[in-house]
């Protein structure tokens, strides 16, 4: 099974950017769907973004829309997500995690974390002045 793990979270400013990378111990990236999922304070998880293997296609939940870009490093068997213009509901735990591929699109396997069978511990992200 693919352990992951996830670096790159920090305090920024607002309107800051901040890089988070998906890496593995084991195994290479590009046999899964890789998403990236946050949790706020009091809050349940989301999908943030997701990015498929083989074709690519990728998911962003509407709120990060231009301005999260999620890509896959193959060279470093990595999923890096990159974060700009970061604002206060930035704000929470980033997870990256591993699916299977299945028939579904991408934004409905992101859209549900019941597909995803590993979990990173988690990267804490803080978007404060």
């Amino acid at each position: 099974q693919v352990q992951l793990v996830e670096s790159g979270g920090g305090l920024v400013q607002p309107g800051g950017s901040l890089r988070l990378s998906c890496t593995t111990s084991g195994g290479s990236l590009n046999y899964y769907v890789i998403g990236w999922f946050r949790q706020a304070p009091g809050k349940g998880r989301e999908g943030v973004s997701c990015v498929r293997p083989v074709t690519g296609s990728k998911y962003y939940a509407d709120s990060v829309k231009g301005r999260f870009t999620v890509s896959r490093d193959n060279a470093n068997n990595a999923v890096t997500l990159q974060m700009d213009n970061l604002v206060p509901e930035d704000t929470g735990v980033y997870y990256c995690a591993a699916a299977g591929i299945s028939i579904d699109t991408v934004d409905i396997v992101c859209t549900d974390t019941s597909n995803f069978f590993s979990w990173g511990p988690g990267a804490q992200v803080t978007v404060s002045s």
